[in-house]
């Protein structure tokens, strides 16, 4: 062999080893060690929590607006059970869809406006109104010590759905199309691709049931078909007699089946709740401008606060909201930094955080003490602070022979006992001291260094 094929022989071990050596780069990534926070490795992917909504969301919103702005009956809504009726199973295990059809449907009816009543999953409450009816659950009211039970404290609903994910059916119908190209000589470069799509379909049959009267007010059976593609291309081709290339790139995407669902059981909640709020047809959205409310594509709530301008359903949706790398008020609180330029957040609405200061009976005991100039600590290891307070490292104690102290009542017992009286600076913003068992806020030098006697 000569020299110049020696070296055209080595380039495919060449890049053979570059390969390898970026892959057992990338496996450094992972290391059989536990890092300093306990990992192993990082995991991958960066993508914020977001809604999840369907081409039906918007109308539930829209029917929700229209009912509150037209004074629309609102009855009160349960979702029963819709289960799983295709009886198929994966091949890898567990059912082809989803077993939350119920959820589904909760978060539709949220979306409305609807006014919903918990009969899906009852057992927290069965099991604590066992518990009040055997007085085991307190309260707070001295009053009643324990939780009451009231005769209908818990409202009725109207209206009940159920039903059931009725159809699955596979490969409804599929295509495939196959291309090579190529010359007759094996040498030449050859090349080929492929298109393949198919199409499936789910099937949903709700009802809609007074529950007062057991009747059946609205049925609606809906389908919805999903497809699915694969498209790939590969070429092949011999480099001299001793370097071999191929590359194929591959793309395989399907509609998610339980998006469909989702899809399904939305639009049949919409057919539904436009009945129930009187709504003609979709012709109401055009005349609705859309306006700040708790629902949104997530959901519903039920807001704590008057003002929902800064807490609503758009809002709750939004990407960027409280991501600590997407919202700027939290990744500049994590940085520790403050935005002149930011308007401050108003709690107007906040309950306000009152500290209230027991009166405690004062009396002045005379002490007689003689002690010589110490250093002291500043802040006792029995004080709590409550604000931001400002003192001196160490309180310089005068010499004196006697100290007139206002003291809270001295317990009985107690005598002429000595008493160390140091003075302490501090600003006037309050703290607590936890020496008694008042434990009263002293904000003035004397009545804190009667503490700190009283505590040392």
């Amino acid at each position: 062999m000569t020299k110049r094929n020696f070296f055209s022989a080595a380039r495919p071990l060449k890049l053979a080893a570059a390969i390898l050596a970026g892959a057992m780069t990338l496996s450094a990534c992972v290391s059989p060690v536990a890092g300093p926070k306990g990992r192993y490795a990082l995991p991958i992917g960066n993508a914020p929590v977001i809604a999840n909504p369907t081409p039906y969301t918007k109308g539930l919103i829209c029917l929700g607006q229209f009912a509150r702005l037209s004074d629309a009956p609102n009855p009160r809504i349960a979702v029963g059970r819709i289960l799983d009726y295709t009886g198929q199973v994966d091949i890898q295990g567990g059912r082809r869809v989803t077993q939350g059809a119920s959820l589904m449907a909760i978060s539709a009816f949220a979306k409305s406006g609807a006014r919903l009543v918990e009969r899906f999953d009852t057992s927290v409450s069965e099991l604590e109104l066992k518990y009040a009816n055997n007085k085991l659950i307190g309260e707070d009211d001295v009053q009643a010590p324990f939780r009451q039970i009231n005769a209908g404290s818990i409202p009725g609903s109207d209206y009940y759905l159920v039903g059931g994910i009725t159809e699955l059916n596979q490969n409804i119908r599929s295509s495939a199309a196959d291309l090579s190209l190529g010359d007759v000589d094996v040498l030449d470069p050859v090349g080929n691709g492929s298109v393949r799509l198919f199409v499936i379909n789910v099937g949903v049959d709700l009802r809609l049931v007074e529950t007062e009267t057991l009747e059946v007010v609205d049925v609606i059976s809906f389908q919805k078909q999903i497809i699915g593609r694969e498209v790939s291309a590969g070429v092949f081709d011999f480099f001299g007699s001793s370097f071999i290339f191929d590359a194929s790139v591959a793309e395989r995407a399907q509609e998610p089946v339980q998006l469909a669902i989702r899809s399904v059981i939305e639009r049949a909640v919409l057919e539904m709740m436009s009945n129930l709020y009187k709504a003609p047809s979709d012709d109401v959205c055009e005349a609705i401008q859309e306006i700040q409310s708790t629902a949104g594509p997530t959901g519903n709530f039920r807001a704590e606060l008057d003002d929902i301008s800064r807490n609503n359903g758009a809002t709750r949706a939004d990407d960027d909201t409280w991501h600590k790398k997407r919202s700027k008020p939290v990744r500049r609180s994590l940085r520790g930094l403050t935005d002149k330029n930011d308007p401050a957040p108003s709690f107007a609405n906040a309950p306000a955080q009152t500290v209230s200061q027991p009166s405690v009976a004062a009396t002045t005991t005379t002490a007689s003490a003689t002690f010589e100039p110490a250093t002291v600590p500043a802040v006792s290891q029995k004080e709590e602070l409550v604000g931001a307070v400002t003192a001196q490292s160490t309180v310089q104690a005068p010499s004196v022979q006697s100290a007139s102290i206002p003291s809270p009542a001295a317990p009985s017992g107690l005598g002429n006992s000595s008493i160390a009286a140091p003075v302490a600076t501090r600003t006037n913003r309050p703290f607590r001291l936890v020496t008694n068992p008042s434990d009263q806020l002293i904000t003035d030098q004397s009545s804190l260094g009667s503490s700190l006697g009283q505590g040392s």
